[in-house]
């Protein structure tokens, strides 16, 4: 079994591969519990800067998300930073100190060098070229171990990413050995298309579109229950992650340094405020440190604050996905 899935924005695909799922699939077996399982299936978003999965049930944490992207920009596996914006983290990737296949210390240290750095200056040099692949899955340390158990419990799910630059746009291809369409294609939707947006503002390029291939898309029988689609409601992304390369890794180390503060056992209401506030020339980035910090602040009930700095937030989605999660 194979589909093809194309749609303008990562809402659009996502919906017709939930329903592709609970369609026409059978429950078949697996490691983890019965699933419904389509292999073999591309999918196409046209505009990729509209990554954003709003009408899925339960709703994304665009907190977390948020959180996560920056933590794997700054090539981080460290488990208790990361954790304070997904406390259930720990559920599907182990209880370690470090996150075993975490996606940016793959992408910039793991391999020995940073792949996002290099990547950039082999497409700025040679932009035709067609050798560039950002791998992931490494099968010397995530190959199964003889009797075909896991090694980890954290074993990357993407592989590898596949970079072109076409009529001067960058064109994204991602590999993915397995993919859960509640729990973890909303969040990778998010991350690589974020990497694209970014690389390719780093290049001076537009923004291309973003192809992902899933070898295994599934949904496991007891999340079926979980799972909807909420009511059609068009929203616009309109912030842009492309900016140049310097200022872009300038504010994400910035936006990460803030977030290790944050993730303590317990931030003052001031301590937050100032810290939700980058101040930086670029409102994009405000917007996502804006969303970082208004996760802490619920967290430690400051809801005045909250309402303070969502206010604050001139992104339209952004501040619709957090009432969507926060009012759930």
């Amino acid at each position: 079994m194979s589909e093809l899935v194309l749609g303008k924005t990562a809402n659009e695909v996502w919906k017709k591969a939930v329903d592709l799922i609970l369609k026409e699939c059978k429950l078949s077996k697996s490691r983890l519990g019965d699933v419904y399982e389509i292999l073999h299936t591309f999918i196409t978003i046209e505009d990729p800067r509209q990554k954003w999965i709003y009408a899925r049930k339960p709703p994304l944490s665009i907190g977390y998300a948020l959180a996560e992207l920056v933590w794997m920009l700054n090539g981080e596996d460290r488990a208790d930073v990361i954790n304070f914006w997904n406390p259930n983290l720990s559920r599907f990737a182990g209880n370690g100190s470090l996150y075993y296949g975490a996606y940016g210390k793959r992408i910039r240290h793991h391999f020995g060098f940073d792949q996002l750095e290099k990547t950039y200056y082999a497409l700025q040099n040679v932009p035709e070229s067609r050798q560039v692949v950002i791998q992931i899955y490494d099968s010397k340390v995530d190959f199964p171990i003889e009797n075909g158990k896991p090694r980890d419990e954290d074993i990357p799910c993407n592989v590898c990413s596949m970079l072109k630059v076409r009529e001067g746009k960058l064109e994204w291809s991602q590999i993915m050995r397995s993919n859960d369409v509640l729990l973890g294609m909303p969040y990778d939707f998010v991350l690589f298309t974020s990497l694209q947006e970014i690389l390719a503002g780093w290049l001076g390029l537009e923004v291309g579109s973003y192809n992902h291939y899933s070898d295994s898309l599934h949904l496991y029988n007891y999340d079926v229950n979980k799972i909807g689609i909420g009511q059609e409601v068009k929203v616009e992304n309109i912030d842009s992650l492309s900016i140049s390369k310097n200022e872009s890794e300038r504010i994400l180390k910035e936006i990460y340094n803030r977030m290790e503060k944050l993730a303590k056992n317990f931030v003052s209401k001031i301590e937050v405020y100032y810290l939700a506030n980058l101040d930086s020339q670029y409102v994009e980035y405000n917007n996502i440190m804006l969303i970082i910090a208004i996760y802490v602040a619920h967290k430690m009930q400051y809801y005045d604050l909250v309402e303070e700095l969502l206010d604050k937030c001139t992104n339209n989605v952004y501040v619709r996905m957090w009432k969507s999660w926060s009012e759930k």
